[in-house]
């Protein structure tokens, strides 16, 4: 099979504005990645589009194992529920109170357009 690339899981993108910092939740096109490195606006990065991270959640958000899970790229927390701005990214790998400032999430590697339920 000559036209495999690699095999996805990280891949390496161009940090958009403002620049991308190694650990933080990166929002490219459709696609919710983890910075693996940090970067200058505009110069390449990789970035993590599946596994188990832990990010920032929006306060109030309450959520349980499983839950379905959308990056608001806004406020670049998680939420429990979709919105203009968020984006279906994963489900919760661990259950979060409503005062946690970070949860648990299982990245899916799946792009998803804005207001998917």
């Amino acid at each position: 099979m000559n036209n495999y690339i690699k095999r996805g899981r990280t891949m390496t993108f161009t940090a958009p504005a403002g620049g991308v910092v190694s650990g933080a939740g990166v929002l490219i096109g459709s696609l919710l990645v983890v910075a693996a490195t940090s970067a200058a606006a505009g110069l390449p990065f990789e970035g993590v589009a599946e596994g188990v991270f832990t990010l920032p959640k929006a306060n109030g958000n309450a959520w349980t194992e499983g839950q379905l899970l959308y990056w608001d790229s806004t406020s670049n927390t998680l939420l429990v529920a979709a919105s203009a701005t968020a984006r279906r990214v994963g489900c919760a790998a661990a259950a979060a109170a409503s005062a946690d400032t970070t949860g648990q999430v299982r990245l899916h590697g799946v792009p998803s357009p804005a207001n998917a339920a």
